[in-house]
């Protein structure tokens, strides 16, 4: 299966559905009672990838911290007002083993799964968690070297980042998994890189699951950069992810990895050979609400951005319909979505769900459809089916002032996309809480009259149809090249595309 350039990715929790199986079977459901006519939605919906978050085998000593940590517990309650202890499945992060659920039907349930899949030209992703490991992970008793360890000061003056454990070999105080700028996450044990030894066993493993898959998303995947290992625990590492995903790749050469990565180190981890990183500084900006950080943003080299994956939620994230309101819901959505790069949805946003479901979980609320954005996002997803969107080429526009002293053109963003024929589609918002003004040049004089050439043809008229509404308009080549003048309300936007009708004579 080929992928396009602009891929489009479907986040599911697995757990979650699941479980909302089981009760719906009044049976322990598998992978395997995932309905197939779910499965040809969304491929009807025109997604390429569906990524399946948390399918590897946890345990009793991940899901005893979910259940203990009082923030975590009252996240549960306020999420679910029935919450039980059932509910509680352990973070799908603090992996016990890289083998699929038992809960979930095991490996031969997933890649029955990945068949089905398959079948209907869908890809699947999975999980990879380089960073750390559960308590009960078999190299906790077998490899106690394997995890960076600490001292009994350490553990006296960071409780927040250490533990005490009972092994055979004796006691040991072991680092909790974290970030530089976190407290550590107390169901998972820090790996240590700067042993050769874990390196070549993480290899082992990533290339063992990538046999289950076709794509990993590797989480945290900046952690493991040497100078980030070396800023968080003081310990000198050897490179891992170049030669790992070159390995991966030289036995698999349509692998793909995305990084989930921050602190502007996403062009880093793509000079380390991931196909797609997170793009959180847009995602942030966007909620930030002001167009001219959005628009800077899209003034990035277009080999930067067509590796960016573009998202308005996932899992790490609040919900878009609750982060936003409905209006710049709509602005962001069709700026996030209509840039170059994967375009990364996530279960229950096409549906305008507003309650973020915890991964230490197996069971969310049952919310109601939000009609109006349902309707929304199914013609966003129908614009996207577009070939021009998949594999064309985007411009950034220049926008300029629609009068003299009217500085509400800084607010517009827009673009162009081209395919190959020429076809063209124009995308414009005005990212502003009020109506606002300018001018759009596309920069493409083939769309103008050829006066130039001594003749008296002035040109074609152009269809512009936008996708999102029944605004048509006709206009000729020329005004398309000297300037559309566009007056837009607070958070408007129109996605047109762009048909030549006739020649004016």
């Amino acid at each position: 299966m080929s992928t396009p350039t602009h891929p489009l990715l479907y986040q599911v929790n697995p757990r979650v559905w699941v479980a909302l199986l089981s009760k719906q079977l009044n049976r322990s459901a598998t992978l395997d009672d995932i309905p197939d006519a779910a499965l040809d939605e969304i491929a009807n919906l025109g997604f390429d990838w569906v990524y399946f978050l948390g399918v590897w085998q946890t345990g009793e000593a991940g899901r005893s911290v979910s259940l203990s940590n009082p923030v975590w517990l009252e996240e549960y309650r306020l999420l679910l007002a029935d919450f039980s202890e059932e509910d509680v499945y352990g973070s799908c992060f603090a992996i016990k083993a890289y083998a699929v659920s038992d809960r979930l039907g095991g490996n031969a349930a997933l890649e029955r799964l990945r068949d089905r899949l398959h079948q209907r030209g869908l890809k699947l992703m999975l999980d990879f968690v380089p960073n750390h490991m559960a308590p009960d992970h078999a190299w906790v008793q077998t490899h106690p070297e394997f995890f960076v360890q600490g001292t009994e000061e350490w553990l006296e003056r960071e409780p927040q980042n250490y533990c005490r454990m009972a092994l055979p070999q004796g006691e040991y105080i072991f680092a909790y998994g974290r970030d530089p700028y976190f407290s550590g996450w107390p169901d998972t044990l820090q790996l240590n890189y700067g042993n050769p030894a874990v390196q070549k066993a993480m290899l082992n493993e990533l290339q063992s699951i990538a046999q289950l898959c076709d794509g990993l998303r590797c989480d945290m995947a900046m952690l493991i950069l040497p100078e980030i290992f070396q800023h968080t625990w003081g310990i000198s590492i050897e490179p891992f992810w170049q030669s790992a995903i070159q390995k991966v790749q030289y036995q698999q050469p349509d692998f793909i990895f995305m990084a989930e990565v921050y602190w502007d180190l996403e062009w880093t981890l793509q000079q380390c050979g991931f196909d797609y990183t997170y793009d959180k500084q847009l995602y942030d900006r966007l909620r930030e609400q002001q167009a001219e950080p959005v628009r800077n943003h899209f003034w990035a080299d277009l080999d930067y951005q067509n590796k960016l994956a573009r998202f308005l939620e996932n899992h790490d994230e609040a919900r878009a319909a609750n982060a936003f309101p409905p209006d710049v819901h709509q602005a962001a959505a069709i700026l996030t979505f209509l840039s170059p790069g994967l375009r990364f949805f996530h279960q229950g946003q096409l549906e305008g769900f507003q309650h973020k479901i915890s991964v230490h979980l197996q069971r969310g609320p049952i919310e109601p459809i939000d009609p109006q954005f349902y309707t929304f996002y199914r013609q966003l997803l129908n614009c996207l089916r577009l070939p021009i969107l998949r594999q064309g080429t985007w411009q950034l526009l220049d926008c300029t002032p629609a009068w003299e002293n009217n500085q509400t053109w800084k607010d517009f963003i827009s673009f162009v996309w081209e395919d190959a024929a020429g076809n063209k589609l124009l995308a414009i918002v005005n990212y502003a809480p009020h109506q606002s003004q300018c001018y759009v040049t596309l920069p493409d004089d083939s769309l103008a009259g050829n006066n130039l050439a001594g003749n008296n043809l002035a040109g074609k008229i152009y269809h512009l149809k936008d996708l999102m509404s029944p605004v048509v308009y006709e206009r000729s080549g020329d005004s398309l090249v000297s300037g559309l003048y566009f007056d837009l309300p607070a958070w408007g936007y129109h996605v047109f595309d762009i048909q030549p009708l006739f020649e004016t004579l």
